[in-house]
């Protein structure tokens, strides 16, 4: 389970005097995620989120995470608000841990990917991407390809354990991204984690987005780049055409794309490959015995490495460059 501190009846009370929220009526911990601890907290007000953010979440990127979520809301992205307690304040620290508590999302994220939730999910990125063009706050992107290096290096002398020759095909391909990655597309608010469980369905139809602890100011494809990969490849690691054609049209019928932005799309997709190799690797050589949140397999990210190095137009995504 994905709770990493643990929060007593009397801490929960607490913390729960400074808010408008009445009685509790259930409080336990939610299985999925990896970063933070959650937790579904029932209330006579109705259902929320309460989050205590571990280490790996910097407490001065929280203004900027909470901000843009309350900035969407406003413009009718469907995606939790933070809950101010009566001083108006939404961060608050609980067992010494920065804490929020955030409105609670109906839907189910699909364990099943269908074509119509790539479509869907499309039209929902550009609607995200749309309305973040105001939003005022600033936040590189601490995982793009200037962080790649680093991290690759962190996993020297371990990386072949996992796969061998990992180290050496890994080198090879950031000497390619550091070359190749485009610098003069367009940039904008980015979700930068849209994986499928971070985004609730009803129905076949979506009904949130969650979990924006990656967000970040980047460019505006690299997004689409990493739902191709997390949206588009079946279980046995083929990559599905048709999902990625439905997630880039509807994605395009809502926020006109630049010609280069398509061409880019391999690059960004082999580059968003790579993030999460790296990242998944990283944790699988170095996961805490006993630790509640088992590693994901970074292999994963290697075979759509292997897919995405061999693409040479957006065309295999779907999709004709004029």
């Amino acid at each position: 389970m994905a709770v990493y501190t643990e929060v007593s009846d009397e801490e929960l009370e607490a913390f729960l005097a400074e808010y408008d929220l009445g009685e509790v009526l259930g409080f336990k911990g939610i299985a999925e995620g990896v970063e933070n601890s959650n937790f579904l907290l029932t209330t006579e007000r109705g259902n929320f989120i309460l989050t205590l953010y571990e280490k790996r979440v910097d407490p001065r990127d929280l203004p900027y995470f909470l901000g843009l979520m309350e900035h969407l809301a406003e413009r009718g992205i469907q995606c939790p608000l933070p809950v101010h307690a009566r001083d108006g304040r939404a961060l608050r620290e609980l067992v010494g841990r920065p804490a929020v508590i955030i409105s609670f999302l109906e839907g189910l994220w699909p364990r099943r990917i269908q074509p119509q939730h790539c479509q869907e999910l499309g039209g929902a990125l550009a609607r995200l991407h749309l309305a973040g063009r105001d939003f005022p706050m600033r936040r590189a992107n601490t995982l793009s390809v200037a962080a790649w290096r680093p991290l690759f290096e962190s996993c020297l002398g371990d990386a072949d354990s996992v796969c061998p020759g990992l180290t050496a095909e890994i080198a090879r391909e950031l000497d390619f991204l550091e070359a190749h990655w485009p610098g003069d597309l367009p940039e904008g608010v980015i979700h930068a984690d849209l994986f499928p469980d971070n985004v609730f369905f009803r129905h076949e139809m979506l009904s949130g987005i969650i979990d924006f602890y990656f967000a970040c100011n980047d460019l505006l494809a690299y997004d689409l780049a990493i739902c191709l990969n997390a949206w588009c490849f079946e279980p046995d690691g083929a990559f599905n055409a048709t999902k990625a054609r439905n997630l880039l049209k509807r994605y395009t019928e809502v926020r006109r794309v630049e010609p280069a932005e398509l061409r880019a799309l391999p690059v960004l997709a082999r580059g968003a490959a790579m993030r999460f190799l790296l990242t998944r690797l990283y944790d699988w050589l170095n996961h805490p015995e006993g630790a509640f949140v088992k590693p994901k397999d970074p292999l994963e990210y290697l075979r759509k490495l292997r897919f995405h190095a061999e693409v040479r137009s957006p065309g295999a995504y779907g999709l004709e460059v004029a």
